[in-house]
């Protein structure tokens, strides 16, 4: 625990209710969403203004403390768990203010605190629409979708959340303010910090404000389901709707333990039979909506599909609620939930698709699949038990495999997730010792200490 003096410095920073050292306030922050092992931080500190955040990280870098940034704890990497017993966690969930929407020049300019579902809603009574719809959206915040990249449903046609970020203000190891980028849609000033900040998992530096751009929503939109005999059949049907050069809005997969998991939890009605079913929707103007939604319907078909579209909103809201209910149906099923997010070029889904079903079989796991099938994101999603000790080396022999066949596919270990510490001894495989040893030196001129987030992604 900090010396008296140091607390009196916070305190007298951010005010005494904001410096949480209780042990019962320092295990909350201790976990994030992945079955990582607990680390208690050394404090807890939780800001109300970003002015706060310069002086607070400037005396931390300076003592020598470990910083991690935490907004609601949902990453799906480990990426907020405590680097050590050293570390103090600094919340960014008070500030939370939506300081602007622009709806001349369709922007808003937001703290990195404000939850994702709260801004969507914002913008839509505005009259402009959000697009990246993070499945944590209802608790997630903008920071940490920034941090992340964080996806979504909607990323096919939308894209992710980097597409969005015209521009940041951010904290340095010194406390200073740095900005970057603009309110505008052009902006080829200096460096690209904003980029470089996207996915950087609080590595670098501690954003303050967040610039996003906004979009006119779409007129219409039309949603379908389609179940299949075969996974591979389903995984066909998502490569042939991308070879007809048709861009869904959203194109998600729910294999057949998926389907049973959510019926178990929640009823619905969803087919208990089926081998997979493809989630579908078309958006934009009513008459293209009409065409592409015939032409979606035509290769599901084609590929062994049993079609049924969705009439009203009602109907169109239900299709989603069971990709939405995907992961919680999964993960109460077992005392431990592993969810992978392993991504290919579309065109390789059916590989991948017959990958997941061998290394299923051949490590004995219970094993559900979900994800952005129209961007080759899949969710694996192992249900397991931590304390099992040989059903977990098998778990992580699973993964290892999972990690090596999406690599030789040409993709990626993460599409959304992020690197955090789960993925982060994976990571030479897919870029190569070089890109590593160039990473750690631009991350130690941002960081000369390694206080940042230390322990994630390539380590310091």
């Amino acid at each position: 625990m900090p010396n008296a003096s140091l607390l009196k410095e916070f305190e007298s920073l951010i005010g005494k209710e904001n410096v949480l050292t209780s042990e019962a306030d320092r295990q909350c922050y201790s976990y994030d969403a992945t079955p990582h092992a607990p680390v208690v931080p050394e404090l807890v500190l939780r800001p109300t203004r970003v002015e706060e955040l310069g002086p607070l990280i400037k005396r931390c870098y300076s003592v020598g403390f470990h910083i991690v940034v935490r907004g609601s704890g949902t990453n799906l990497s480990g990426g907020v768990v405590p680097d050590n017993r050293e570390t103090v966690v600094i919340l960014t969930n008070a500030l939370n203010r939506i300081l602007e929407i622009n709806t001349e020049d369709c922007y808003a300019v937001v703290e990195p605190g404000v939850v994702t579902a709260r801004f969507a809603e914002e913008v839509r009574k505005a009259g402009l629409f959000y697009p990246p719809d993070p499945s944590s959206m209802s608790v997630s915040t903008l920071g940490g979708n920034v941090a992340e990249n964080a996806g979504g449903l909607r990323g096919l046609k939308y894209g992710v959340t980097k597409d969005y970020l015209l521009g940041l203000d951010f904290y340095d190891a010194e406390g200073q303010l740095i900005k970057t980028g603009s309110r505008t849609v052009k902006c080829a000033t200096g460096y690209n910090l904003a980029g470089l900040l996207t996915g950087s998992e609080g590595t670098i530096g501690v954003m303050s404000r967040l610039i996003m751009r906004l979009v006119p929503p779409p007129k219409a939109a039309q949603a379908m389901k389609a179940t299949f005999a075969s996974t591979v059949a389903a995984a066909e049907a998502v490569a042939g709707i991308i070879a007809a050069h048709i861009v869904p809005c959203t194109l998600e997969f729910l294999d057949n333990v998926t389907l049973n998991r959510i019926e178990d939890f929640k009823g619905i009605g969803l087919p208990r039979d089926a081998a997979a079913m493809l989630l579908v929707e078309v958006d934009g103007h009513p008459a293209q909506v009409k065409e592409e939604a015939e032409a979606v319907c035509e290769v599901l078909r084609q590929c062994g599909g049993d079609v049924q579209m969705a009439g009203d909103a009602k109907e169109r809201d239900a299709v989603w609620e069971a990709r939405r209910l995907a992961l919680p149906s999964l993960a109460r099923m077992r005392p431990t939930c592993i969810l992978e997010d392993a991504t290919v070029p579309r065109s390789k889904l059916p590989a991948l698709m017959t990958a997941i079903d061998g290394i299923a079989s051949r490590y004995r796991l219970e094993l559900g699949v979900f994800g952005h099938a129209g961007d080759g994101n899949m969710h694996p999603t192992f249900m397991c038990d931590k304390r099992d000790k040989d059903e977990m080396e098998r778990v992580e022999s699973a993964i290892a495999e999972l990690f090596e066949q999406t690599i030789a596919l040409g993709g990626t270990l993460s599409g959304e997730h992020g690197t955090g510490i789960t993925k982060s001894r994976w990571l030479e495989l897919e870029v190569g010792e070089a890109t590593l040893a160039f990473c750690r030196k631009m991350r130690r001129a941002f960081d000369p200490k390694g206080l940042f987030n230390s322990s994630k992604i390539i380590g310091v």
